[in-house]
């Protein structure tokens, strides 16, 4: 089954996102649009996976949650991979623990190497949301300034999700299974 391990964002924050880019969808019709029940932040993407390594997997993002506290964030700003001017994913940030975040992400997949899945190398972690694609590579300098300058409420991160991709006419992402944060909040954080 093909897998990653993600963070779908509370609904309270995913609807706020939602009514911010509402002024902006009739002016870009030639972005696809992704749709907001399957946004997620991805901290490991594992790709397909063998039933018979899903034993280890599970222990492996289980210790990683185990070992990080719940954070706060927010989304916040826009980008574009890999460029505003030639883009083919336009995006929002993540503020608030980062720098947890990152290490969060680190953590995830070791363990997923550890069980023998995911990425070979390491990519750097970038924290965003997607929220449109685009074909062909499409300046959106516009749309990312003019969404720039949003700023979400905060919200509590307090689980990491292992989702399986169900790919087909629509793309369709479902828990697999979620582990709790659980460790204590590092000193003046929490």
């Amino acid at each position: 089954m093909r897998l990653f391990v993600g963070l779908p964002p509370p609904p309270p924050a995913r609807d706020e996102l939602v009514r911010a880019l509402e002024p902006h969808l009739a002016r870009w019709p030639g972005l696809r649009w992704l749709d907001a029940e399957n946004w997620h932040v991805t901290l490991s993407f594992l790709g397909e996976v063998p039933d018979r390594a899903l034993p280890e997997l599970r222990t492996r993002l289980a210790r990683a949650a185990a070992r990080h506290a719940p954070m706060t964030l927010s989304f916040a700003g826009a980008g574009a991979f890999p460029s505003a001017g030639r883009a083919r994913v336009f995006w929002t940030g993540l503020c608030g623990d980062r720098l947890r975040l990152g290490r969060l992400a680190d953590s995830v997949a070791a363990g997923a190497r550890r069980a023998g899945v995911g990425q070979a190398e390491h990519r750097r972690f970038t924290p965003h949301l997607s929220l449109a694609r685009c074909r062909p590579e499409t300046d959106i300098g516009p749309l990312v300034e003019a969404f720039g300058p949003f700023s979400g409420t905060e919200w509590e991160l307090g689980t990491v999700h292992l989702i399986r991709s169900n790919l087909g006419a629509k793309v369709r992402y479902e828990t697999v299974e979620e582990w709790d944060l659980a460790a204590r909040a590092p000193r003046g954080q929490g």
